[in-house]
């Protein structure tokens, strides 16, 4: 990981940063699932660093990995042919210097025409070569990864990391566990959680509406919806009445009492182990268990189709075509949490300019999204009563006419 290391002693607290890297890629390298969503945020994280990075800094970079510019006297020799690549002026020729990298690893500058291809060799302006060094970061990584995993798999220490490890994917940094929230000043009952749905974000609106229509869930669907709702403000004997209420649709009383009651109790921490369960986040959701026929958790960027999302966000009228490409985009791009950020961003205009809205943890915590979801709802019917009433002020000098 020499490309690595050097780029991260560039930005100085390297110890600390490679040590965070390290027990990461220990925590991550378990599942294919694992892997795949680490190495897409550590690319993510390496590219950015590599665009802000001085392009002396970038150069020195490229020195360390046996990458060295073209001669003057090559460039300009090719000057006509690499001023031909779209977007590249005068100016910018003149002052920017190129590198010769084997064309097979530049294949994406390649098919956008990005660059100038000759006996086998890609010329590659600098502020290009990020995306070079970025695919071979990423190979790198991704080969380690599968090394991490043989090597973790003989790896039997059960005291202190292995545990740690093993839950790292699904632990939640913030200081706000959502574990006794309450929407606004309303406590969210049983009589309006049809109407509050609207404020929820995609993983949980799909569940409440899978209730709905099939008044059951499985497994992982009460779990995840219940503790949302727990999260939400919704109190034990609230939550008791909506599940019973839905779930009596297709069973007796009795039976919902027997096989499902306890459920809700024990989330509340009143039965079993009595552990007051905290909601599940968003990385506990996306990296959990999928699902399969018949359920109906998960998270729709994460487990949906692109078909059937698209499908979907039409149907629920969320945003423009154009919006709605943006967030199918960010979902093919494995950037789930981001997709759901810009489908709250859709459907919260000028939120962030709206006081007293806390837009913290959006893409980490489905309740972050209700939360700031029904607050801004909250406001702007709010801002609208109250111009509506003051339409109605009639003046003085109207009252004498």
């Amino acid at each position: 990981m020499q490309l690595e290391a050097t780029v991260k002693a560039n930005l100085g607290d390297a110890k600390i940063d490679v040590a965070s890297h390290f027990i990461l890629r220990a925590a991550y390298c378990r599942s294919e699932d694992l892997r795949r969503w680490f190495l897409t945020q550590e690319g993510y994280l390496f590219k950015h660093r590599l665009e802000f990075l001085p392009e002396n800094a970038l150069q020195a970079v490229l020195k360390k990995i046996n990458l060295d510019k073209v001669p003057n006297a090559q460039k300009n020799a090719l000057r006509e042919s690499l001023m031909s690549i779209p977007g590249v002026t005068p100016g910018e020729f003149a002052s920017t210097p190129y590198y010769a990298i084997p064309f097979t690893q530049a294949l994406d500058l390649v098919a956008n025409r990005s660059c100038f291809v000759a006996d086998g060799l890609a010329y590659v302006a600098l502020p290009k070569v990020v995306s070079i060094l970025l695919a071979k970061f990423r190979t790198s990584l991704s080969r380690s990864l599968v090394l991490a995993s043989a090597a973790f798999n003989h790896v039997e220490e059960e005291g202190r990391i292995a545990p740690l490890l093993k839950t790292m994917n699904s632990q939640y940094a913030s200081n706000k566990n959502y574990t006794e929230q309450i929407v606004g000043e309303n406590e969210l009952t049983a009589a309006n959680i049809d109407s509050m749905a609207a404020n929820m974000p995609l993983c949980m609106s799909q569940t409440h509406a899978g209730l709905k229509r099939d008044h059951k869930l499985k497994h992982w669907g009460r779990l995840q919806y219940g503790l949302f709702l727990k999260g939400a403000g919704m109190s034990m004997e609230e939550s008791l009445v909506f599940f019973q209420r839905e779930f009596s649709k297709i069973m007796t009383a009795e039976q919902f009492h027997k096989n499902y009651a306890y459920n809700v109790r024990h989330m509340y921490g009143k039965e079993g182990k009595r552990t007051s369960y905290t909601p599940y986040n968003c990385q506990k959701i996306i990296m959990g268990q999928a699902p399969q026929g018949g359920d109906h958790h998960g998270c729709p960027y994460r487990h949906y189709d692109d078909q059937h999302l698209a499908s979907l966000l039409q149907k629920m009228a969320i945003g423009t075509p154009a919006e709605r490409g943006d967030i199918l985009r960010l979902k093919r791009s494995n950037n789930h949490q981001l997709a759901c950020v810009k489908h709250f961003e859709v459907m919260h205009p000028s939120a962030s300019s709206v006081p007293n809205i806390d837009l913290d943890n959006l893409g980490n915590h489905p309740n972050a999204w209700f939360s700031a979801s029904a607050s801004y709802h909250a406001k702007q019917t709010s801002a609208t009563t109250e111009t509506e009433l003051a339409a109605q002020v009639v003046s003085p000098e109207k009252m004498e006419e």
